[in-house]
This record gives C-alpha cells, structure tokens and sequence, in this order.
C-alpha cells in the first residue's frame, strides 16, 4: 500500500496527515480520496497543488509501487 502524506490546508480538510492507501496508480489514488471526501478532492485539484512521489515532484498520472510514498502539496506563498 501507498504511504500518503498531506501537507498543510489538505491535512486540515481532511483530518488526518498520513495513511496506507491501496492505489495502483496517482490517478486511482485521487479517485480514492474524491470519494472520501468532496472538499479534500476540490482542494487537491486546485490551481498550484503540487505531487510527490518518493520524494520528486511529479506530473500527470503514473504507476504507484507498493512501497511508493506519496505526498500532496499545498501551493506555495511568499516571495
């Protein structure tokens, strides 16, 4: 199972900061968290939300390993 962490705005919204999701890919593993949870799915689609997979930002889909660790990012502020 995927080791899912959430950072700042996600982890309020959705109560928790860290879980064992079973997901085959980041798609799916959206999809999960979408039908867990309309606010946590709406906020994570938003405009800056960044992904990490193993530690390196990733872009679009792609395949989740077993032991893959991802980790959803809320944008970024400051200058």
């Amino acid at each position: 199972m995927a080791r899912v962490l959430l950072f700042g705005r996600f982890r309020d919204l959705a109560g928790w900061r860290e879980r064992e999701i079973a997901a085959g890919s980041l798609s799916d593993l959206r999809a999960l968290l979408a039908a867990g949870d309309a606010e946590l799915a709406e906020a994570l689609e938003g405009k800056g939300v960044q992904v990490a997979v193993d530690q390196a930002i990733v872009k679009g889909d792609m395949a989740l390993s077993a032991s893959a660790e991802v980790a959803f990012l809320p944008p970024m502020s400051g200058g």
